[in-house]
């Protein structure tokens, strides 16, 4: 199949003390306040086109601007914007040239041919080939430390110049969205050093990085395509409430923010609402307490299993019996949607997988189930005496997280299920992520989350979920050589294979999703972000993917 890529008031002195020591000593690049915006939107004579935007101190990469390592990819994708990728993805994820001209796949989709541009140079002047691009895939395949999932690739071969082959180890479609955000690098400046100092092809370079405070970055004088609108981007690192007051202080231009502090818009500023894939939901084990255990490393096996949620009948009635909606209104005050998947309105996404709450229904199979009034109020089975009281853990800290988990908990007691909600850091999180539900942030603009949180090898199955003709379904999604035809194998993979209805309310029920966040952004009155992606999980650097189409207006 031969595919043609075409383009489709702070101000007073408690407030700026207290920015300027939640700021850490960050300098921004330039001197800013509420009152000179010259140096940003660039009407000083010669000062450049700037934006500063505040990002989670979670979002600074720990091992540099090293796509090898985690730049670009791992759990928050994006665009690395210092390298250039083979191709990338517009707003309506469909896929469009970067570094390829065209791609091609095998019949038997066992290996892509991507056709490079002859008109690429590195940063330094050196011309970028094939290459660099098989060094940078091939290294990401045997790299220890790389985050972008790659082993569906044998190995990547120049076959000339302008041309490179990924060999595949198994057919799949998927990893071409992998592929849009993993940033080439050269293979003769490519070393230890290289995520301090990364030289890339890429819109942007990276002009200063103040580890811990900011990161600042430059137009590429040397990139191939549209010179960059925004010529200069400081990035600066700072917890929430920090962000807000560096905001209404007027010395950034965009601040990220949440549901609880989005009322808070500073003067001079808009409120940003970007539509997400960010969904937040509950898994929920489908096995008994002491199945066989999961390998964690060496001899060491996770425990698996929980004695209440391995009901299925209870699982399903959670997912009809939980009023998404009110979450929706009272606890993100309407900035979300009602999730019923981790990939709600993609293209690989069922709409079968919509529950109506029906509290009827949730109390009908809880009675089909076994299930009965005990003299607390709590449910009780009836052939073993296990109670319907389970524990809810959410990472310490998440105040949106938080808020869900004690509103869901309060919902299940109206059913009869007791849901015990603590915060707890992630170490103690994790070794119980098989046995204990959990309230997780997920979403991605890939299908691979949905395949690795179903099936039954995924690395995210933390239900335990096994379904053979699940499994077949998402394998056949991903061995499709157009990625099109996968669609509907996904929407197969989302259905109870005996009954065709949605996973969530008649089959496994192994999640039960809640809400799709939306991310926020305080904004400064007459600066235009462009029209976004939709925002996987993960609040910081997918807002700034196409920050060279932003704009100052006059």
């Amino acid at each position: 199949m031969e595919r043609s890529i075409s383009r489709r008031a702070f101000a007073q002195a408690t407030g700026l003390a207290l920015v300027a020591s939640s700021m850490g000593g960050v300098m921004f690049g330039c001197s800013r306040s509420g009152a000179d915006q010259s140096d940003s939107q660039g009407e000083g004579a010669g000062a450049p086109s700037q934006v500063i935007v505040t990002m989670t101190p979670g979002s600074e990469p720990a091992a540099g601007f090293d796509p090898l390592v985690a730049w670009g990819c791992g759990e928050h994708v994006h665009e690395p914007l210092i390298q250039s990728t083979l191709i990338k993805t517009d707003e309506n994820l469909e896929f469009e040239g970067d570094l390829a001209l065209s791609y091609e796949c095998a019949p038997d989709g066992m290996s892509w041919t991507f056709r490079l541009r002859d008109d690429v140079v590195f940063s330094d002047g050196v011309p970028l080939t094939a290459d660099d691009v098989a060094f940078t895939i091939n290294g990401i395949i045997n790299g220890e430390a790389a985050q972008a999932d790659l082993s569906s690739i044998a190995e990547a071969v120049a076959e000339d110049a302008h041309t490179v082959t990924l060999r595949m180890a198994r057919p799949d479609n998927a990893v071409l969205y992998t592929l849009a955000v993993v940033g080439i690098v050269p293979v003769h400046a490519y070393g230890s050093g290289y995520g301090a100092n990364p030289v890339g092809s890429g819109r942007y370079l990276l002009e200063q990085w103040d580890m811990g405070q900011q990161a600042i970055f430059r137009a590429n004088p040397l990139y191939y395509g549209e010179a960059p609108k925004i010529e200069r981007l400081v990035v600066a690192f700072m917890e929430e409430d920090a962000s807000l007051a560096a905001a209404k202080a007027g010395q950034v231009d965009v601040a990220y923010t949440s549901a609880t502090l989005a009322a808070n818009v500073p003067e001079g500023f808009e409120l940003l609402e970007c539509r997400s894939v960010d969904s937040r939901g509950i898994s929920l084990p489908c096995v008994a307490a002491g199945s066989p255990g999961k390998p964690a490393g060496g001899d060491v096996a996770y425990e698996v299993g929980n004695d209440v949620t391995c009901d299925v009948n209870l699982r399903r009635a959670i997912n009809c019996g939980v009023d998404r909606e009110r979450l929706v209104r009272y606890v993100l005050n309407g900035y979300g949607t009602e999730a019923y998947s981790v990939c709600d309105g993609m293209p690989w996404s069922s709409d079968d997988m919509r529950v109506a709450y029906d509290v009827a229904r949730a109390e009908g199979l809880l009675a089909a189930g076994g299930w009965y009034p005990g003299d607390d109020g709590v449910l009780v089975h009836e052939g073993d005496g296990v109670r319907a009281s389970f524990e809810l853990l959410y990472p310490a800290g998440d105040s949106v997280r938080q808020a869900l988990a004690a509103d869901f908990s309060n919902q299940m007691a109206d059913l009869g299920i007791e849901v015990k909600v603590r915060g707890a850091s992630w170490d103690d999180i994790y070794p119980a992520q098989y046995t204990t539900p959990v309230l997780w942030g997920w979403g991605s603009n890939s299908p691979v989350e949905i395949y690795e949180l179903t099936h039954s090898r995924g690395w995210g199955n933390y239900a335990t979920y096994e379904s053979d003709a699940v499994d077949a379904a998402l394998d056949a999604a991903r061995a499709q050589v157009n990625i099109e035809d996968s669609y509907a194998y996904y929407h197969k993979a989302l259905l109870d294979p005996e009954t065709g209805e949605g996973v969530a309310p008649s089959a496994g029920a192994s999640w039960v999703w809640l809400a799709n966040v939306d991310h926020l952004y305080f904004t400064r009155a007459g600066l235009s972000v462009a029209e976004q992606k939709p925002h996987p999980h993960g609040i910081g650097w997918s807002l700034v993917n196409n920050i060279d189409q932003w704009q100052w207006n006059a």
